[in-house]
């Protein structure tokens, strides 16, 4: 097994493990990966998972000693992408915790994830730009839409490093920890997350999700369905019951 699960109450983390090669990614690690979230996401009790690298890397990429001798996930239009779960829309929210190296494949696994929390000696970048190993982790579709055009075309073309601090200005990571500290800042913004009335924040996240497919009438359209999802689950209702209450005012919750 080349990736480990481990659960802290609501929070379900997945650390991939294999540091002696910064946690590349082959065939096998990707069908793991694919597993692990597609658990998580079927897992009632799970709410927010964690994706993390062992050893301190979060992921140099594709295991490219693997790809020379053969070993290679095939990059195929339809299923699961090359690094395993780029592909997958999950219910529920994943937050990266970036250690190290988060290059190459290893920067679109990052991608994926709905936030980013970064050791402020991380580093990001397309690294794969030096060897001829194109993007097919969606990373020319995520990258452009979460950081703007110019900033990501000067990351896709020039494959040059970027540190956490510039990775934060320019919106790549969301949040900056200590060396070292970048798991453990990820599970508390993760049980966070997990406080929150639960079927308004994944009909809110799928939303924004999905408008970028839309065209404006039609993602108003299915904003205002997912509302309503919300709305007829009784959370609202008993959102402003609490609210009347004098509970989650001035920013809190109850």
């Amino acid at each position: 097994m080349n990736v480990d699960i481990s659960k802290q109450g609501p929070v379900t983390i997945v650390t991939i493990t294999r540091p002696r090669v910064r946690n590349a990614v082959d065939p096998a690690t990707a069908e793991d990966l694919v597993t692990a979230f597609t658990e998580f996401d079927s897992d009632p009790d799970a709410l927010v998972a964690v994706l993390t690298g062992q050893g301190g890397n979060f992921c140099a990429g594709a295991d490219l000693k693997s790809l020379s001798q053969g070993n290679v996930r095939p990059v195929v239009e339809e299923g699961d992408g090359p690094m395993g779960p780029t592909r997958m829309t999950l219910g529920k929210p994943v937050i990266g915790a970036i250690e190290g190296y988060a290059v190459a494949g290893g920067l679109e696994l990052a991608l994926w994830c709905d936030l980013r929390v970064a050791a402020s000696d991380a580093v990001l970048g397309v690294f794969c730009r030096r060897f001829g190993v194109p993007l097919v982790d969606l990373g020319t579709v995520r990258l452009p839409r979460l950081i703007g055009h110019s900033q990501a075309m000067d990351m896709i073309l020039t494959g040059r490093a970027v540190g956490a601090s510039e990775a934060l200005n320019m919106g790549l990571v969301n949040r900056l920890s200590v060396p070292g500290g970048a798991l453990e800042a990820a599970i508390l913004l993760a049980k966070e997350i997990a406080t929150a009335p639960q079927c308004c924040m994944r009909n809110d996240r799928l939303s924004a999700i999905e408008q970028w497919e839309l065209s404006w009438e039609e993602a108003t359209r299915n904003e205002v369905r997912r509302g309503l999802a919300t709305i007829s689950s009784g959370e609202t209702a008993s959102g402003a019951t609490a609210f009347s209450r004098g509970e989650g005012r001035h920013g809190t919750r109850s």
